[in-house]
């Protein structure tokens, strides 16, 4: 079979690699569809992060089911979404829903992803892929849903997913703030997902005029960043009480960074009300980050940052999309034929998401 491998920065090859076989009664063999690529697959491709090649690419897939054993709980011809995450679903994390950290494998374990675990388990650009565990692996796609809208429903739509989700459900009505940036469509998911989930308010914060344009699809709240003029208002406060009340930022009761910027990340926490929650899904590629953390314990604030349990999250993003409550693709900004995807790979656009036009 063919498959899009990564050499280096700005270079891709299609190359034929033995097709994968069943192995287990759970396994399967799933052909992708639809693969949209993963912000971190913009940075890779372009250099911005230097993983080694060569290995194989891709990790956001909606595949159609070719072969399954006995007991993968899916049947050929059935259309699933393949989390990037390797897990396997009966080991205490998996149990516990901490399906980023299986016992089965690696740590870091993923699709499209081999500099992060230094093990090869091929990629979503490609003609097949095998999904071992496939029982608990595959999550069906349900009828209505387009593959190609909701084709990042693998990783990065249940990034921004669980930074609100579960903070809105405990606090119904929250405000909420994102800053993008470097996640870039995380972030743009994370605002969606916030005003799909009843916000009072969500305000994205961005100085790029396309995801602005974006979000703005979401019906929320745009404007420009504009750092350096808003962290002004985060020194009168050194010491974290409500900012509010001395014209300091305005206080959100869930906040999304999604820059990857410190001097944002700062801002951010300055912004995010007494006992509000901040989440970061952002990379910090530095060995040590700058947090405030006098301002957060005086405040109350809880800050979580780490990698998504993308298969945990997968069943309640999928429902909400098919109650037309979420959109995702309104993040997709271009839809490109396998075929192409070497050459497109670095498109500046949120969203990417390629089509399958191989046959196997």
């Amino acid at each position: 079979m063919r498959q899009l491998t990564f050499i280096k920065p700005g270079a891709f090859e299609w190359q034929d690699v033995p097709a994968p076989k069943l192995k287990a009664d759970t396994d399967a063999i799933v052909r992708p569809i639809a693969v949209a690529r993963c912000d971190l697959d913009l940075y890779i491709a372009a250099g911005v992060v230097p993983y080694p090649g060569p290995f194989a690419f891709g990790h956001e897939a909606v595949a159609e089911v070719v072969d399954a054993g006995a007991q993968a709980g899916v049947v050929k011809g059935e259309r699933v979404v393949v989390p990037f995450q390797l897990s396997c679903g009966r080991c205490d994390p998996c149990r516990r829903s901490f399906t980023n950290t299986c016992q089965a494998y690696p740590a870091r374990a993923a699709y499209g992803l081999k500099p992060t675990s230094g093990t090869e388990f091929g990629g979503a650009l490609s003609d097949l892929m095998y999904v071992p565990f496939a029982d608990h692996m595959l999550v069906r796609l349900p009828k209505g849903l387009d593959p190609i809208a909701v084709a990042s429903a693998a990783d990065n739509v249940p990034d921004g997913w669980r930074a609100v989700a579960a903070h809105l459900k405990a606090r119904p009505g929250a405000t909420v703030l994102v800053i993008g940036g470097l996640a870039q469509s995380v972030g743009l998911y994370a605002a969606g997902a916030a005003a799909s989930l009843g916000a009072s308010r969500v305000l994205y914060l961005d100085d790029d005029a396309v995801r602005r344009d974006t979000a703005k699809r979401f019906g929320i709240d745009v404007e420009p960043l504009n750092l350096a003029e808003r962290a002004e208002k985060t020194k009168s406060d050194p010491g974290g009480s409500p900012l509010a009340l001395r014209g300091g930022p305005e206080q959100f009761d869930i906040t999304v960074d999604a820059c990857g910027n410190p001097d944002a990340l700062n801002f951010l926490i300055s912004s995010t009300a007494p006992n509000g929650v901040c989440t970061s899904v952002a990379i910090y590629f530095t060995p040590t980050t700058p947090v405030p953390l006098l301002k957060m314990y005086g405040k109350g604030i809880t800050f979580i940052t780490g990698r998504v349990h993308a298969r945990a999250d997968l069943p309640a993003v999928l429902d909400r999309c098919v109650g037309g409550h979420f959109h995702p693709e309104h993040v997709t900004s271009r839809v490109v034929p396998f075929s192409d995807a070497a050459d497109a790979m670095t498109d500046s656009g949120p969203k990417l998401v390629f089509t399958n036009d191989l046959k196997t």
